[in-house]
């Protein structure tokens, strides 16, 4: 917002100040608009919050029911199906802003995510070190396709630069915390948990940051 030269309000007429006052106020939010569009952001905020910790919860119960030493155990299917759908609710969350085929083809992508993370531990499990190594290098490759799509989404807010490394980001910390567990170092698979917990909560915010700018009407009641 530009500073106004305080000096000039001396040659305004006074009552021609006040008119231009009493209009700025008659047009201005009222307190319970200002207070509904905050509570609007606030809720936006939350909500995205909760999308994205449903995803490392989600994904932290998978790689504890599948990284066993022998078979994985019985809760992995239905692990991985609430997984899966919770890409879909992510996808679902940006449909209303980018349309329905925005929200369908990151789902896509994040499903890929999921998937390919699954065939990481299987091959790490099966001790296969050329397949863990190709099936990493297509996960952070898929990363790279995911923050792409959103920085061209919204470039303004959400920077190539800036949206692969917290894609980067999430999956080193995600791969930490699934050798960890793999190895049954469980105070260090623990420890990576928290660092993914705290770094899915910065991307969240990010992204809910980025839709709040890019569509301010949206939420201004």
């Amino acid at each position: 917002m530009s500073r106004r030269n305080l000096g000039t309000l001396a040659l305004i007429p006074a009552a021609a100040l006040v008119a231009v006052l009493a209009g700025a106020l008659a047009t201005a939010p009222s307190h319970a608009d200002a207070h509904g569009a905050t509570a609007t952001r606030t809720a936006f905020h939350d909500t995205m919050r909760k999308l994205w910790e449903d995803h490392i919860v989600w994904t932290r119960q998978f790689i504890v029911s599948a990284a066993t030493e022998d078979e994985n155990l019985p809760d992995t299917e239905a692990t991985v199906a609430r997984l899966l759908a919770n890409q879909t609710d992510i996808g679902n969350a940006i449909k209303p802003f980018y349309g329905d085929a925005a929200g369908d083809a990151l789902t896509d992508l994040l499903e890929e995510h999921i998937l390919t993370a699954a065939d990481i531990i299987a091959a790490a499990k099966a001790g296969d070190g050329e397949a863990v190594e190709a099936e990493v290098a297509k996960w952070y490759a898929n990363a790279d396709e995911i923050a792409t799509f959103l920085s061209e989404a919204n470039p303004r807010n959400w920077p190539l630069g800036e949206m692969k490394a917290h894609m980067k980001s999430h999956l080193d910390l995600t791969l930490e915390e699934a050798l960890a567990r793999l190895e049954s170092r469980y105070a260090d698979d623990i420890a990576a948990y928290d660092k993914v917990h705290k770094d899915i909560l910065e991307m969240a915010d990010m992204l809910s940051a980025g839709i709040i700018a890019q569509f301010p009407s949206r939420f201004a009641r």
